[in-house]
């Protein structure tokens, strides 16, 4: 393994979105590593450094281009971690020039897609629900229903839509429709965004699974149990809850362990989502980044003492961390839906709710609030560590019940 002195020399190359909320704790967790840190992000590249953060600026819809431009940083970067979706293929991209061990492009490419993953897993022989990809010019329903139709790219269950009838269909394809259309989608010029994916519905339990990959072998960090049922129309996650109280999880382990090798992912952090019924484990995908947004803190390793993001530079610098563990306490968060479209003014109740979970309100005041499908933000998060997971979520659900949000409704512009 490498200590601390022996990381000193090694330059990070770390990729992320400027308003992603990972970026500021995964640098800071480098520097308390004494790493070296080059940051590329999409911020304004005419601009003179934006966020006095000094990033190298990168064109997040021209990836091949980005990576050419990464590949020749003086001294070249010694690992490369990407928080985010997008940020994930242009890495993939760079370490394949740089000679650095990451998960393989077309493996991040098919990652992103929930019409290649399908189309791989299916070819693994592993279950999956019959599905289609539609073009944005619209038609009928070639699945029936009840089903889902999704984005084949956006992430958080953004555009997500459940779907019982044919008027459901048609307003949830408008409604998909509309959010690929919009100027933030459109200008990242991606195929799969020209398509709407129709699935049949998987019924079942919902859980997620944390992990790293080391030569294609999964190491298993967590297992979560999203206990709010998720049957739609929109599928907005809340509680994540872990250890699981599933009484089989190696089942879980062992399909996600399949659905990474159908993908081919082989080096880096993944992110799983599954849903669980009687007919066996239903992968929804497999995303080769960690966790999104503040919710790695609900993960703790090495006796509560290294940090989610600790632990993935570790893996990145080539330490062996396949003899860390979860701390042995339950755990878990909520991200704090959006009730309403508006905009942000204020929350009451905190110290009340802080007296009994650990509280972080991301909003802020004068923000535009949108829930799901449009939106893909949340209020918040909430943190909470006890003796079990029962303990962890009502600890969750009784501070989340102690805040009060004012959200002033949004006037319409006449024109």
């Amino acid at each position: 393994t490498l200590s601390n002195d022996g990381m000193t020399s090694k330059r990070l190359l770390l990729l992320a979105a400027t308003t992603g909320y990972q970026t500021q704790i995964f640098a800071d967790a480098a520097h308390s590593l004494g790493l070296d840190i080059v940051m590329a992000t999409d911020r304004c590249h005419v601009l003179d450094d934006p966020w006095g953060d000094h990033a190298v600026p990168v064109r997040f819809e021209e990836p091949e281009t980005a990576a050419v431009d990464l590949s020749q940083l003086v001294p070249p970067p010694g690992a490369i971690v990407a928080i985010g979706d997008r940020p994930t293929y242009i890495a993939a991209l760079t370490a394949q020039r740089i000679g650095l061990p990451y998960h393989p492009p077309d493996a991040v490419a098919a990652s992103r897609s929930k019409f290649l993953a399908r189309e791989r897993f299916r070819a693994a022989g592993l279950p999956v629900p019959r599905f289609v990809r539609v073009p944005l010019v619209g038609g009928a329903n070639p699945i029936g229903y009840p089903c889902v139709l999704k984005p084949l790219g956006l992430s958080g269950s953004r555009g997500v839509i459940r779907a019982n009838g044919e008027s459901e269909f048609a307003e949830a394809f408008a409604q998909i429709r509309a959010i690929l259309q919009s100027p933030e989608i459109v200008r990242m010029r991606e195929e799969q965004d020209r398509f709407i994916q129709v699935e049949e519905f998987i019924e079942g339990r919902e859980f997620a699974l944390e992990g790293i990959v080391t030569a294609g072998r999964l190491q298993t960090l967590a297992i979560f149990d999203k206990p709010d049922p998720l049957n739609g129309p929109y599928f907005e996650e809340t509680l994540y809850i872990t250890p699981s109280r599933e009484p089989d999880q190696q089942k879980l382990i062992d399909s996600t362990q399949r659905a990474v090798a159908a993908l081919g992912l082989t080096h880096g952090p993944i992110h799983a989502e599954m849903r669980l019924n009687s007919a066996g484990v239903w992968m929804l995908e497999v995303a080769a980044r960690p966790i999104g947004g503040l919710c790695a803190r609900a993960l703790r390793f090495a006796g509560g003492t290294m940090s989610l993001e600790e632990l993935i530079l570790r893996h990145a610098l080539g330490e062996d961390v396949s003899g860390l563990e979860r701390e042995s306490a339950a755990s878990g968060v909520m991200m704090i839906p959006i009730p309403r479209n508006g905009i942000y003014r204020s929350v009451n109740g905190v110290a009340e709710a802080a007296a009994i979970a650990d509280v972080v309100i991301t909003a802020k005041e004068g923000q535009r609030l949108r829930r799901l499908p449009e939106g893909n933000s949340y209020l918040g998060f909430l943190f909470s560590r006890g003796s079990c997971p029962r303990e962890v979520e009502e600890a969750l659900r009784l501070s989340h019940g102690q805040l009060q949000f004012e959200i002033a409704q949004q006037l319409e512009v006449v024109r």
